[in-house]
């Protein structure tokens, strides 16, 4: 786990309740902590009896509270309250729930959730039906108009047998979540962005196809910058192994025309759409329905013919001409030669505000990789230019560039 800016030293109040899903908690201390979270852990006494504070504070460095009976335990809560940039509760049992939504005191825990002036997320985890009971539901209803957020639970196998829904997130995904809730009121709050990420493909036969070696990093990062600033996120995703960040709109693709309608219809209103994916500029004439065996080349030849794909950023230019959506274009290039120059040209035929120039050829900035070195263009010339570092850093920078051109409108 890298340091993530967004949780630089933001103190993070992590509540751990009496279920087997404490197990995870732990992990998702270690998570928060390794990405500069400032971690305090408060353990109801049933949670001791799965997890002890010892498993907390060594992942943390930090103290562990358990006892609302300690001398300063009267100081303590509310310390913890106020000092706290977010509460989350994980796992939160439904006994738990229940007490915050009767606005019972009765432990540490509960205590400090009276106190506490922060956002409180609860990470809900239970057998069975109990998440459906109507005694829990209402529960829930109580503190969602509250203002409680509540992330998950999702269906899954229980610690009993049974399958339902009640299994809490993982790990990964709340710490999405807590970024997602810090991120409130960031530059790009209020902001829809779209993000196309990944390769395209385009068939062949049923078991070929034309592609490209774009893994999707950058364009996942871009999506996870953009979120980080506060932005309600599309993701549009080619073929990539690379898992989207938690929080935004996934729409899934595979080929280039269907990218293009999804980047068309996703950007209809959009304050700004970062054109990342590596599409296929070309497709075979002509797709086989079955398989093509090197037994028919009398039939097929060797030779393949290819024609043009659909030119996305063209048609949002176009679209954008009419209707001024969206309203921030940022492109990329990724090149083998001349970048600059196809980049600075690229940006002047598609209407481009930034494009995002790489040497793929150049040593760590190429495909599948999770570092890169780009210049930033705008249509006054060079905007930035970035060294070698991480793909995160990059998008970061690129999307403060991003909301500088939004401002205030």
């Amino acid at each position: 786990m890298n340091p993530i800016p967004l949780l630089h030293e933001k103190h993070i109040l992590l509540g751990v309740t009496g279920s087997i899903a404490a197990y995870k908690a732990v992990d998702l201390a270690s998570k928060l902590t390794q990405a500069g979270a400032l971690v305090d852990v408060i353990l109801t006494d049933s949670a001791a009896r799965f997890v002890t504070p010892l498993a907390f504070g060594s992942v943390t460095g930090r103290a562990v509270y358990t006892d609302m009976w300690a001398l300063d335990a009267h100081v303590r809560h509310v310390g913890l309250g106020e000092a706290a940039d977010l509460l989350l509760i994980a796992p939160a049992t439904a006994h738990t729930l229940s007490k915050l939504a009767y606005g019972q005191a009765d432990n540490l825990l509960t205590l400090t959730a009276l106190a506490a002036r922060c956002p409180i997320v609860v990470a809900p985890a239970m057998d069975g039906g109990m998440w459906q009971h109507p005694a829990t539901r209402a529960n829930v209803a109580t503190l969602s108009e509250r203002g409680v957020l509540f992330a998950g639970p999702v269906e899954g196998r229980m610690a009993s047998g049974l399958s339902g829904m009640g299994r809490m997130l993982e790990p990964l995904e709340l710490l999405g979540e807590a970024r997602r809730v810090l991120a409130r009121g960031g530059p790009l709050a209020g902001r829809h962005v779209v993000v196309t990420t990944g390769p395209t493909r385009e068939a062949l036969d049923p078991v070929r196809f034309i592609s490209n070696r774009s893994s999707g990093k950058q364009g996942m990062a871009m999506a996870q910058a953009a979120l980080d600033a506060g932005a309600r996120v599309t993701l549009i995703a080619g073929p990539t192994c690379e898992l989207p960040p938690y929080g935004a709109l996934v729409v899934a693709v595979q080929t280039t025309q269907e990218m293009g309608e999804a980047t068309l219809a996703g950007t209809a209103d959009a304050d700004a759409l970062l054109m990342v994916a590596a599409v296929a500029d070309f497709r075979p004439q002509t797709v086989a329905d079955r398989k093509i065996k090197k037994t028919e080349n009398a039939q097929w030849g060797l030779a393949i013919g290819l024609e043009k794909t659909l030119d996305i950023l063209t048609a949002v230019k176009e679209r954008r001409d009419r209707t001024g959506f969206p309203r921030i274009v940022l492109g990329f290039a990724a090149e083998t030669h001349n970048a600059f120059e196809y980049g600075r040209d690229k940006l002047l035929r598609k209407g481009l505000d930034f494009i995002a120039v790489n040497d793929v050829m150049a040593e760590g900035a190429g495909f599948a990789v999770e570092t890169n070195r780009v210049i930033l263009l705008g249509r006054g010339g060079v905007v930035e230019e970035m060294p070698l570092q991480s793909k995160a850093a990059v998008a970061e920078r690129l999307i403060e560039h991003v909301a500088g051109a939004l401002g205030n409108d």
